[in-house]
């Protein structure tokens, strides 16, 4: 247990140090209400909360399990809330998702956080600081704790539109550990997107039963106001999926241009180093005929004609040459040369 309190008309009227203080005391106060915040708690003190205030079964297991998505229920007079906030961590540059499961009856807010945000301590502080508006109720307080966690949306949404914008400049530059980022960033805005899309919907239901649950006017413009922040959060969250899509696919493009032009750059140059072979091929094969002449009459056989032959040292230069000119012109007619 974080914090509890039992306040009426809006002020704490108690601190009890237990759950079970806690129970005692808002039974000695009439027309008081509790707030019992608990951070992860065990089985038995969430048992212990539900039997205390009739708690149904279901949201119970719920609040166990955590990893829920978020859902606004109705168990008779008791109204069930799982909330998923986030908080942008700029060292590391990633998005942290919290799990908050709210309780809400006539007499009583339990809240069961599951991660470090939201800061509920914060949103305790400014309700005891405007007791007029903790006057209204558990509602009251329902509707400052969805304030606080769509307000915890703003700074995620800078975050992000910041890291899109450096995406967008390491993609134009080539970086080639950019195709990761984006993907990562996409990861996290699908979780932000199941965070986002389904409040819109449940601050609906919430305010289709204004009249039938004769919700406070001032309560009315707080819980439109929420409505509109997380309507226009959940249309940023959109716009960055898409966004990222398309920064995807540009970088995927960029990508195969720059594979092309890398393929294109090796063919060239082995085309170039496939000419040059060529020529030195043609020289070797030219400089190899001489060679071949020499290297036969060198041998000094006693039975070689040409060897005791006037015209023997003339007919071997005139052959070397006869040859070498000839590969010369076949490789020139080839361009080999």
């Amino acid at each position: 247990m974080v914090d509890a309190a039992v306040y009426r008309d809006g002020r704490r009227v108690g601190t009890p140090d237990g759950l079970a203080a806690t129970f005692r005391r808002l039974r000695e106060e009439p027309g008081a209400m509790a707030w019992i915040g608990l951070y992860r708690p065990t089985e038995a003190e969430l048992l212990s909360v539900a039997e205390e205030f009739d708690l149904h079964k279901l949201a119970i297991e719920d609040a166990m399990e955590a990893h829920q998505r978020p859902k606004l229920e109705r168990y008779g007079e008791t109204l069930f809330v799982v909330l998923r906030a986030a908080r942008y961590l700029d060292a590391v540059e990633e998005v942290d998702f919290g799990e908050l499961h709210v309780f809400v009856g006539p007499d009583f807010v339990i809240t069961v956080r599951h991660g470090a945000a939201p800061d509920l301590s914060a949103v305790r502080a400014r309700m005891e600081s405007t007791p007029e508006l903790l006057a209204l109720g558990p509602e009251a307080v329902l509707y400052a704790i969805l304030d606080a966690v769509v307000d915890g949306y703003a700074p995620v949404v800078s975050g992000v539109q910041n890291d899109i914008d450096e995406i967008e400049t390491e993609v134009f530059r080539g970086d080639p550990e950019v195709s990761r980022r984006i993907y990562e960033l996409s990861r996290e805005m699908v979780e932000f997107q199941r965070a986002t899309r389904p409040l819109v919907g449940m601050l609906r239901g919430l305010m289709a039963g204004f009249d039938k649950y004769g919700t406070d006017e001032e309560l009315q413009r707080y819980l439109r106001d929420v409505a509109d922040h997380v309507t226009h959060t959940s249309e940023r969250v959109d716009g960055f999926r898409s966004a990222l899509t398309d920064i995807l696919a540009v970088n995927a493009t960029l990508v195969t241009q720059q594979q092309n032009a890398e393929m294109r750059a090796l063919a060239e140059a082995g085309f170039e180093q496939n000419e040059e072979v060529k020529k030195i091929s043609a020289w070797a094969a030219i400089l190899f005929a001489p060679t071949l002449v020499g290297t036969i009459y060198g041998m000094n056989f006693t039975h070689m004609p040409e060897l005791h032959w006037v015209l023997g040292y003339p007919f071997a230069l005139l052959l070397m040459a006869v040859v070498c000119v000839s590969l010369y012109v076949i490789f020139k007619r080839r361009d080999w040369l």
